[in-house]
C-alpha cells in the first residue's frame, strides 16, 4: 500500500504531503507507522465522526460553521484520493484495509456527504443538542462503511451507524423513545447475523477483502440476511415506517439517506447478479407501494416509499449486468436527493402547523408557496424529464429489457408509476392543495428553504446534463436517456398516472388510515403474550408459595405442640413412668427378636 501523496498526479491535501515528507525524513523505521497515520488522517469518516463529537460541545455560530464546513472538507478529501487501498492495519492475523477508494465507493461517499451538508443547512434551526452531532457520527459511519475494504472494518462502521441513527431518532423526543429502542433491537439483531456470517466466512477460508460472494454455503447466506435486514427486506421492512417518522422534522432527512443506501452498496459489492434478489426486491417494492397508498400520515407514506424504491434497487442488483448496476448506483444518488427534498417540505409543514396526517392538512399552497413549489419539484424528480430520477430509473428499466426479463420490466414500470402516485401526487395534493383547513402557517424559514433549494438544483443539474452523474458511475456507460420515444413514453406514463389519481381521489381519501404491519407482532402481540405468560406464571408461583407456606406453618405448629414450653415432650416425667416405658420397649424388642 502506498501513501496517496507519493503517487504521481496526486491531488492530495497538504496535510498528507507533510505526513509523507515526515516519513521520508525520519527513515524506514518510522516510515510505515507515519504512512498509516497519514492515510487514516485522510479518511473522510474519521473527520466526520470526530467532528460530530466536537459538535456536541459547541453552540451558536461555531457549531453552525463546523456543521457546514465538515462535509465540504470531507468531500474535498475524498475527491482528492486516487483509487486504491489505504490505511492498512494489522489486527490479529488479518490486515485491515480501512480505506478503499474506487468509482463505486467514491460515488456513494460523495452523495452521503451531500446529504449530510444539505441536511445540516436544513437543520440550522434545530434546537436539539443531540441530533446534529449524532447525525454526523451516523453519516461518518456510513461514509466509512462504503469506503471499507474488508469485512471487519465494514462491520465496525455498520454497528456505529446503528448507534448514531438510534440517537438521531431518540432526539425526536419522548414519543420517539420506544421506536428508537425497537429500531436499535432490529439493527443489533441484524449486526449479530452479519457478524455470524463474516465469522463463518473467515473460518471457512474466505478472504477478508469485500468481494462478490457466491451463495453456495451458510456464511454468504448469513451475510446476505444481515445486509437485507438493514435494507428493510421482508420480514423486517416495518422498522422503517415505525422508526423514521418518529424522528424530528429534520432527523428523518438524515435517516432517509444512509442506512438503506449503505445496505444497497454492500449488496452491490457482495451479491451482484444474485437472482434471489429480484423477487426479494419486487416484494419489497409491492409492499411499500400498497402501504403508501393507504397510509394517512405524510411521513409514513414517504417511509413506505423508501421501502418501495430500495426494493426497486435490490431487484436491479439481482439483474446484475453493468448497466443495471450503473442504474442502481445512479438511482441511489437520485433517490437520496428527491426523497430528502420531499421530507424537507413535509418537515417544514410539521414545524409550521404541528400536524402530520394528510387528512389534517390541506390548502397550504397559499400560505407556503415556496415550500409547495419545492414539494412539487420533489414529486416530479422521481421520474420526470430534466430531473435526476428520469435519467437514473430508466437505466434499470433498460437493463431489465436487455436481459429479456419481461415480467421484471413490467413490474418495475408499475412500481415507478405507483410510487409517483402514492408518494408524489398523493402527498403533494392532499397536503398543499387539499381542502383548506383553519391553519395558521407561515413560509419555511431561510435555512429550510436553502436546504430544499440546494437539493432541487442538484436534481435539476443532473437531469439537464446527465454526464455530471454518469461520469461518476462504476462502469463505462453508453446510454442516451433523452431520445424522443423515451421522453414521450415517460410523459405519457406520468400523465396517465395523474389522470388515474384524480379519478380515484375520492376513493383514496376514503381508504386513508393505517394497516396492520409485521411490527404488530412485536409492538402489540408480543407485549400482550408476555403479560399473559407472566400473569399465568405468577398465578402458579403464588399457588406454590401458598402451599409451601401452609406446609411450613403446619411444621412449626407441630414443633410448637411437641417442643414448646407447654408441649408434650417438654413436660416433667416421673421416674416410675420412665421405667415403665423402658420395660415395655424391652418387652417389645424381645418378642420381635424371638418371633423372628
Amino acid at each position: 500500500m502506498r501513501c496517496p501523496a507519493s503517487m504521481p498526479g496526486s491531488r492530495c491535501s497538504p496535510l498528507l504531503r507533510w505526513c509523507s515528507w515526515r516519513a521520508h525524513w525520519h527513515g524506514s523505521s518510522d516510515r510505515g507507522r507515519t504512512r498509516m497515520a497519514a492515510e487514516l488522517l485522510h479518511h473522510p469518516a474519521l473527520w466526520l465522526i470526530l467532528g460530530g463529537i466536537a459538535l456536541g460541545f459547541l453552540r451558536g455560530a461555531p457549531r453552525a460553521l463546523l456543521s457546514l464546513g465538515l462535509p465540504l472538507f470531507a468531500a474535498w478529501q475524498l475527491w482528492g484520493i486516487p483509487e486504491g487501498l489505504y490505511g492498512g492495519m494489522h489486527f490479529l492475523d488479518y490486515t485491515l484495509e480501512m480505506l478503499r477508494v474506487d468509482r463505486l465507493g467514491r460515488l456513494f461517499g460523495l452523495v452521503f456527504l451531500l446529504a449530510l451538508f444539505v441536511g445540516s443547512v436544513y437543520a440550522l434551526r434545530q434546537p436539539s443538542r443531540l441530533e446534529v452531532p449524532a447525525a454526523f457520527v451516523y453519516g461518518g459511519a456510513a461514509v466509512g462503511a462504503v469506503l471499507a475494504g474488508d469485512w471487519i472494518t465494514l462491520f465496525v462502521f455498520w454497528e456505529l451507524m446503528a448507534i448514531g441513527s438510534t440517537l438521531v431518532i431518540w432526539a425526536g423526543g419522548r414519543e420517539a423513545y420506544p421506536a428508537a429502542m425497537r429500531y436499535l433491537m432490529v439493527h443489533l439483531f441484524g449486526g449479530v447475523v452479519l457478524m455470524a456470517g463474516i465469522t463463518a466466512h473467515l473460518a471457512g477460508g474466505g478472504g477478508l477483502r469485500i468481494e462478490a460472494l457466491a451463495l453456495d454455503g451458510i456464511a454468504p447466506w448469513f451475510i446476505l440476511a444481515g445486509v437485507l435486514i438493514n435494507a428493510g427486506a421482508f420480514p423486517f421492512w416495518s422498522w422503517i415506517p415505525d422508526a423514521y417518522p418518529r424522528a424530528s422534522w429534520s432527523g428523518m432527512v438524515f435517516l432517509s439517506a444512509f442506512t438503506t443506501k449503505t445496505a444497497v452498496y454492500v449488496l452491490m459489492r457482495g451479491f451482484p447478479g444474485a437472482e434471489v434478489l429480484i423477487p426479494i426486491g419486487l416484494l419489497m417494492a409491492g409492499y411499500g407501494l400498497i402501504y403508501a397508498l393507504v397510509e394517512n400520515t405524510a411521513r409514513r407514506v414517504l417511509a413506505y416509499a423508501i421501502v418501495n424504491q430500495v426494493g426497486f434497487m435490490i431487484a436491479g442488483i439481482g439483474i446484475g449486468t453493468e448497466l443495471a448496476l450503473n442504474g442502481v448506483a445512479a438511482h441511489a444518488f437520485a433517490h437520496i436527493v428527491y426523497k430528502a427534498l420531499l421530507l424537507m417540505a413535509i418537515g417544514a409543514v410539521i414545524v409550521q402547523t404541528g400536524r402530520r396526517d394528510c387528512t389534517d392538512l390541506g390548502g397550504l399552497a397559499r400560505q407556503m408557496p415556496v415550500t409547495t413549489g419545492f414539494a412539487i419539484f420533489g414529486a416530479l424528480a422521481m421520474s420526470a424529464p430534466l430531473t435526476a430520477g428520469f435519467i437514473t430509473k430508466s437505466l434499470v428499466l433498460q437493463a431489465a429489457a436487455d436481459a429479456h426479463l419481461t415480467w421484471v420490466w413490467l413490474a418495475m414500470m408499475v412500481i415507478a408509476a405507483g410510487v409517483f402516485l402514492a408518494a408524489g401526487l398523493k402527498v403533494v395534493v392532499f397536503v398543499f392543495f387539499g381542502e383548506p383547513r383553519d391553519l395558521d402557517a407561515e413560509e419555511a424559514p431561510p435555512s429550510q428553504r436553502w436546504g430544499m433549494r440546494l437539493l432541487a438544483l442538484t436534481s435539476l443539474a443532473a437531469g439537464c446534463y446527465p454526464p455530471l452523474l454518469y461520469d461518476l458511475l462504476p462502469y463505462p456507460i453508453d446510454y442516451q436517456p433523452y431520445t424522443g420515444s423515451h421522453v414521450v413514453f415517460q410523459l405519457q406514463l406520468l400523465l396517465a398516472t395523474t389522470v388515474v389519481f384524480f379519478l380515484l381521489r375520492a376513493r383514496l381519501v376514503a381508504m386513508l388510515g393505517s394497516l396492520i404491519d409485521i411490527d404488530w407482532f412485536y409492538r402489540s402481540l408480543g407485549p400482550r403474550w408476555t403479560k399473559l405468560v407472566v400473569f399465568g406464571v405468577s398465578i402458579e408461583i403464588r399457588e406454590v408459595a401458598r402451599l409451601v407456606m401452609r406446609g411450613l406453618a403446619n411444621l412449626l405448629g407441630s414443633l410448637r405442640r411437641h417442643y414448646g414450653t407447654r408441649g408434650v415432650l417438654a413436660r416433667t416425667w416421673p421416674s416410675g413412668s420412665m421405667v415403665l416405658w423402658v420395660a415395655l420397649l424391652l418387652l417389645m424388642y424381645l418378642a420381635l427378636f424371638y418371633l423372628a
